[in-house]
């Protein structure tokens, strides 16, 4: 199987099982079963809607009543349409075919896919039909369709459920007291990275990976004094920031 080495804005260097042809041809299957389902029960639904107006003799009204529910038809396919790019926008990188098969987009430079990058990828279905898609994942060094090598992204394995929230921010604590003071230099990023990397050290189990992060956190945000052991320092901070942004 291949392997995707991502390095972070912290020059941590986060190890990958790139998702082969296998997971992802499954996971395009499954969406397409879920988008065609979705797709004939509206059809079916507008089929009653329009057998139910019975001509009564008021053309008007009739045709009125019909053009009113092919727009909402037509409204209601568009997530149809947008599926994979409106899949992996709210979920974090996945569609719902890509859960099931337990996969996920994500950024060759460490950075987490932002909606410019979903929708190239979802642009680029036009070229990467079925056939081509499967060689250029097949192919690449990257396991890489064209849509992926325009986005910079790729698509990987998640070996084990990831437990965190899907978010950098925790929910807030009401009697909660911020521990680093230092939190208030930290960006989005860099918090996203220690996500990132407590999700990636747990699910490869790979913890050296938590203690070269900490190590580089605590330099950049001069940290000096720390109590916790590395794991707990950066959970830490990840409450420290969520709890920053709240009170902002």
């Amino acid at each position: 199987m291949d392997e995707i080495k991502i390095t972070t804005s912290q020059n941590v260097s986060l190890t990958y099982s790139a998702a082969g042809v296998g997971p992802r041809m499954l996971a395009a299957i499954l969406d397409l079963v879920f988008i065609y389902v979705y797709t004939i029960i509206l059809i079916f639904i507008f089929m009653f809607v329009i057998r139910r107006n019975q001509y009564s003799g008021d053309y008007e009204s009739y045709e009125g009543y019909n053009n009113i529910a092919i727009g909402i038809l037509i409204l209601l396919l568009l997530p149809a349409g947008l599926y994979n790019l409106l899949c992996e926008t709210f979920l974090n990188g996945q569609s719902f075919g890509k859960k099931i098969m337990k996969i996920k987009v994500v950024k060759l430079d460490g950075t987490q896919p932002n909606f410019g990058s979903y929708l190239i990828r979802s642009m680029f279905r036009i070229i990467d039909k079925p056939i081509v898609a499967l060689l250029t994942v097949a192919l690449s060094k990257k396991s890489q369709r064209f849509g992926d090598m325009v986005a910079g992204t790729t698509v990987i394995l998640l070996n084990k459920r990831i437990t965190l929230n899907e978010t950098i921010l925790y929910r807030q604590k009401s009697d909660y007291k911020i521990v680093y003071s230092q939190i208030a230099l930290m960006n989005d990023v860099d918090a996203n990275t220690i996500k990132e990397v407590i999700d990636f050290s747990h699910a490869q189990n790979q913890p050296q990976h938590i203690e070269l992060l900490a190590k580089k956190i605590k330099t950049k945000y001069g940290i000096a004094e720390v109590k916790q052991n590395d794991e707990a320092f950066l959970r830490t901070l990840l409450m420290d920031y969520s709890h920053y942004q709240f009170e902002r």
